[in-house]
């Protein structure tokens, strides 16, 4: 039996970071300049939207809520990290690991969610053009992004709720960042209801979606096929940047759930830090360059602003 004085550390300590010395300081600055792109180049994209009457369209307000989840996710993760960098002792409190770990998990399922109508969206326009404009409607387009926000929080929240009430007997964390199931295996108890909820929220916020998003895209593909040659070329037009977009996220994603099967202090370090960062810096990074550069209508206002911008100075 655990000591009492023992139980619920006040705080964690990550055991992954090594002491690079005075390589610290390149480190800090790379991933900085790093998280400067993804912010600048994730708001670029919500501005042009925002900014351009003619994006103000379906699938470019939920191509800017993707941007705008990235830019979420990226203020829960680099901050901290970019402080862990320069650190000597790596501890965070028990209050702030737990606000990253909602943070980082309820982006992670955003992303998914986005991704999910953003495939119904592209399904609707190819597959059943005529009665796109009375399904995808103002009020049927906000109900589809409460709902993709809503249920993450909820699942997340509940999630979390059931961590947050198990008495830990350890503070040592093998990642880089605070992440639930590393912080539930430090439990004293038994951990089968959160190892439940954490299977269903697996289900309901990641398989599901993907099975959908999959499902989808064929149905588009099929459509495609049978249809003359300049019709496909407009629907992939459309539809590429949505297929990378799914593909990075979901190879991603999967590196990062592998990592929580296995155990990571048997592991080599260099690979648990790589897996661990990659859907938190490839997605964020990946999105606003794949839209912006893969969709002309992006593109080219893009484009028309930064041709305005000297002419209006002078």
């Amino acid at each position: 039996m655990k000591n009492s004085s023992s139980l619920n550390p006040p705080y964690f300590q990550f055991t992954l970071f090594a002491d690079f010395g005075p390589l610290r300081y390149l480190f800090f600055s790379l991933c900085l300049f790093l998280y400067v792109i993804i912010v600048s180049a994730n708001l670029v994209i919500i501005l042009t939207v925002f900014l351009e009457k003619s994006l103000h369209q379906p699938m470019y307000i939920f191509i800017s809520c993707l941007c705008l989840n990235s830019l979420f996710g990226s203020a829960g993760f680099f901050p901290r990290f970019l402080q862990d960098i320069l650190s000597d002792s790596h501890l965070v409190s028990r209050p702030l690991c737990f606000i990253q770990i909602f943070v980082i998990y309820t982006y992670a399922s955003c992303e998914l969610t986005i991704l999910t109508i953003m495939a119904y969206d592209r399904f609707i326009a190819i597959c059943q053009p005529l009665h796109y404009h009375s399904t995808m409607t103002l009020k049927r387009v906000q109900f589809l992004l409460l709902a993709a926000i809503l249920y993450p929080v909820l699942a997340i929240g509940v999630c979390l709720y059931l961590t947050v009430k198990l008495p830990l007997c350890a503070n040592k964390l093998n990642r880089i960042f605070c992440s639930n199931w590393p912080v539930v295996q430090l439990s004293c108890v038994d951990t089968a209801a959160n190892n439940i909820a954490g299977q269903i929220v697996t289900v309901t916020t990641i398989f599901i979606p993907l099975f959908f998003v999959l499902y989808t895209y064929l149905r588009i593909l099929l459509v495609c096929r049978r249809r003359s040659s300049e019709f496909r070329g407009k629907a992939l037009q459309t539809c590429l940047p949505h297929i990378l977009t799914f593909m990075t996220y979901s190879i991603s994603l999967f590196c990062e759930l592998s990592l929580t099967r296995f155990e990571a202090d048997k592991m080599n370090p260099s690979i648990t830090v790589i897996l661990s960062l990659e859907y938190l810096i490839i997605p964020p990074l990946n999105n606003p360059i794949v839209y912006g550069l893969g969709l002309p209508q992006i593109k080219g206002v893009i484009l028309r602003f930064l041709k305005k911008g000297p002419a209006a100075e002078v």
